[in-house]
């Protein structure tokens, strides 16, 4: 079958994203306003959907409303959750409800809200390849326009001065899991696609959840709250020496401000990495209300005597696994600080083992020989979150969500993604757009001179004082 091709302007845009989640959501939110700026988004996906599978009925998102797509850099946005609520007729019970912390959920139904209204989104547009042209100057973008059963409709190609990445990331399944996950039979599903298998999971007469983050945390709550009390037959297992919560304390927060991105941008490659492996508790924590919930929910079983049927054991690691006949997994775990090793039988596996960065060599192949990378292979990026390309590309190559290596534990953190868009917005124009303050912390995290960064206090408008006509 041939695939006819699909037309696009001549002209060069300035700027073309690549994928839609909250990330670019935020800079095409931003963008809009901006008439002089040609922007388009792509995204293979028919529609915006944010982590369906952890949907789970009142998990909440760990940032406080404010954190939405526009509202710390533009609070008059129309695109704010707030003016969300007033255009749903909602904004009243919010206010009623006193949530700083709003339900998945809603954050879902927001976004989706926003990408209905937005222009420039391309949905069903699948992104093939990205070139550097050097005769014209121009970055070359192929897709393919996709049918509403995903088969390939069309061939196009438009042509930019610069490009957004914003792919997200894909789910990880750790090397000894994988063989369980792509084989059929007992359930053993990853946390992203736990809603869609939960009535399977549940079925199970034992299931055993994989991880000590969030995510794993809410599915073993979940899980619990619909098992019967006394026998629920759960294990819960991690790598971490304990359930930690969540790093949240007012100046620790303090990590998720652009002026700590800014200072761990200016550090060495290896301190970097160790830091990054060393935070964990910064954003793999887990929220205390969420253990909280948990250590109700079980002590709420042990009222009429005996204990709940449920294992919750830090410090253990799935060494190698496998299936016993077509009915139940075998999991061989070790015990890290004992150095034991045991056998675990169970009947469902969620694994809440995390995210990784989409990785951007397919897609970006044919722009490798202008890439400059770290010691690590990994693509250098600037402090205003641009690939370090080689000098005879003119244009620009942004990322989001993809710099944890060069800026730090913020680069996922949802807060941060209205600052990081208006900072590439500004970049990219020129100008500034969004002005941006120059201070975002108390904490002064190294011992360089800060005075200069201190901002000067805003002065009062003087008033004309009013004299009277007789």
């Amino acid at each position: 079958m041939t695939i006819p091709p699909r037309h696009e302007p001549e002209s060069p845009r300035d700027l073309v994203g690549i994928g839609i989640g909250p990330c670019n959501l935020s800079l095409a939110a931003l963008a809009h306003p901006l008439a002089e700026l040609d922007a388009v988004f792509y995204e293979q996906r028919p529609g915006f959907d944010w982590h369906p599978g952890l949907l789970i009925e009142g998990a909440t998102i760990q940032v406080p409303f404010l954190a939405d797509l526009v509202t710390l850099v533009d609070p008059t946005s129309p695109w704010s959750f707030l003016n969300y609520l007033r255009a749903r007729e909602r904004l009243f019970p919010f206010y009623f409800g006193e949530r700083f912390h709003i339900q998945r959920a809603e954050y879902d139904a927001y976004c989706r809200w926003v990408s209905q209204h937005l222009p420039g989104l391309r949905f069903r547009h699948q992104v093939d390849a990205v070139r550097w042209n050097p005769e014209r100057d121009v970055f070359e973008v192929d897709f393919t326009q996709l049918d509403a059963e995903g088969e390939a409709e069309a061939l196009g190609r438009t042509y930019t001065r610069n490009i957004v990445l914003g792919v997200g990331t894909v789910p990880y399944v750790p090397e000894p899991l994988k063989p369980l996950v792509e084989a059929p039979g007992v359930p053993v599903v990853h946390a992203a696609d736990y809603l869609d298998h939960r009535a399977a999971v549940l079925a199970a007469e034992h299931v055993t959840v994989v991880g000590s983050g969030q995510s794993g945390a809410e599915v073993f709550l979940d899980l619990l709250r619909h098992r019967p009390p006394g026998r629920e037959k759960l294990h819960w297992i991690g790598r971490t020496e304990a359930f930690a919560p969540m790093e949240y304390s007012k100046l620790g927060l303090e990590h998720f401000t652009p002026d700590y991105a800014r200072y761990f941008h200016a550090l060495a490659e290896p301190v970097r990495d160790r830091l990054v492996a060393a935070q964990w508790q910064l954003h793999k924590g887990i929220d205390a209300g969420t253990l909280a919930a948990i250590h109700d929910e079980l002590y709420r079983r042990t009222v009429d005597g005996g204990w709940p049927d449920a294992v919750l054991t830090p410090g253990v690691r799935v060494r190698t696994a496998g299936r016993i006949a077509t009915t139940k997994v075998e999991l061989h775990l070790e015990h890290l600080q004992q150095d034991s090793r045991c056998r675990l039988t169970t009947g469902a596996v969620v694994l809440a083992t995390g995210y990784r960065e989409r990785p951007l060599d397919c897609i970006l192949a044919g722009l490798d020989p202008y890439l400059r990378r770290d010691s690590s292979a990994r693509p250098r990026i600037d402090e205003e979150f641009r690939f370090v390309l080689d000098p005879s590309v003119t244009g620009s190559v942004y990322v989001q969500n993809a710099e944890l290596h060069t800026h730090g534990v913020g680069a996922p953190d949802l807060g941060l993604a209205a600052r990081r868009s208006a900072t590439i917005l500004n970049s990219l124009t020129g100008k500034e757009p969004y002005p941006l303050p120059t201070r975002t912390a108390f904490t002064t995290f190294g011992l360089e001179e800060s005075a200069s960064r201190v901002p000067q206090a805003r002065e009062g408008k003087q008033l004309t004082p009013l004299v009277e006509e007789w």
